[in-house]
């Protein structure tokens, strides 16, 4: 979807030499979250409803196409799996309520972003920039401590958290940027960290931040030891900040407390 988006945009502002019309007077079929409907990559069969029922489709068809027999990647299980089994801790975790709602809406967009990251190495917009804007809204509509108490006390921690999420990374960047003439990292995790920082205030940035960077370290480099990857080949930092998101989002303020109860014995 973003990438017929973006050769549109490009087609409009260039198109082919010569022509009179642009991409933008051609009408192309409708390509959504809605049509057209789930077809198998192999043949293009439509899926039916029941052959798209999360984990049970794909045990009943034994991870196969019931039209061309071909092999079901077991992602698809395996991320519908992992998406019933957080969102069931989520819900455990808050009960039935409105926090729960809103924090069920975090992990669905985590878990899109984390597997968008390790496929593209990009972290859309489209998800964290409303996921920034509902942070800010759910510091004045949630009571304080209602999210566990991650959520903001006030507006204020939550546009102190955002700004600081941001620009602490950005600065992160450009301090690389400038010492290597590399780029150790994109625009998408600035927009995320700013996410966390809207959404649990700037409190919970450096518990983030430290988990993320100590998972992403220890993957780093067990993929230069074990796979032989080079250091050049580059590591989407994304998946390892949406992690420590969560974790900050389920046990954020215990683990600070624990820490400091630590610090001072």
């Amino acid at each position: 979807m973003l990438e017929r988006d973006w050769r549109r945009q490009c087609a409009e502002l260039s198109p082919p030499a010569g022509s009179e019309t642009t991409a933008a007077g051609t009408e192309e079929p409708p390509y959504n979250l809605v049509v057209p409907r789930s077809r198998c990559p192999a043949c293009n069969s439509l899926i039916r409803a029941w052959q798209n029922i999360p984990v049970i489709s794909y045990l009943w068809l034994r991870g196969r196409c019931a039209a061309c027999g071909a092999a079901i990647s077991m992602r698809y299980p395996l991320v519908e799996l992992l998406t019933a089994i957080l969102s069931a801790a989520v819900v455990w975790h808050f009960g039935v309520s409105w926090a729960a709602l809103a924090a069920l809406v975090l992990t669905w967009s985590l878990i899109a972003l984390t597997f968008i990251d390790i496929d593209r190495q990009l972290l859309p917009d489209c998800i964290t920039l409303p996921l920034l804007w509902l942070g800010l809204l759910f510091s004045l509509s949630l009571a304080p401590g209602e999210l566990g108490q991650a959520i903001p006390t006030d507006l204020r921690s939550s546009v102190i958290g955002a700004a600081a999420g941001y620009l602490s990374l950005w600065s992160v960047y450009w301090l690389f940027k400038l010492l290597t003439g590399k780029e150790g990292m994109g625009y998408g995790d600035f927009k995320l960290f700013a996410v966390f920082g809207a959404w649990f205030g700037w409190q919970l940035l450096p518990l983030i931040i430290l988990l993320s960077a100590f998972t992403g370290a220890v993957v780093g480099i067990t993929l230069i030891v074990l796979r032989k990857q080079g250091r050049e080949v580059p590591i989407p930092f994304g998946p390892y900040l949406a992690a420590a998101g969560w974790i900050g989002l389920m046990w954020g303020p215990q683990l600070v407390e624990r820490y400091l109860h630590l610090a001072r014995l």
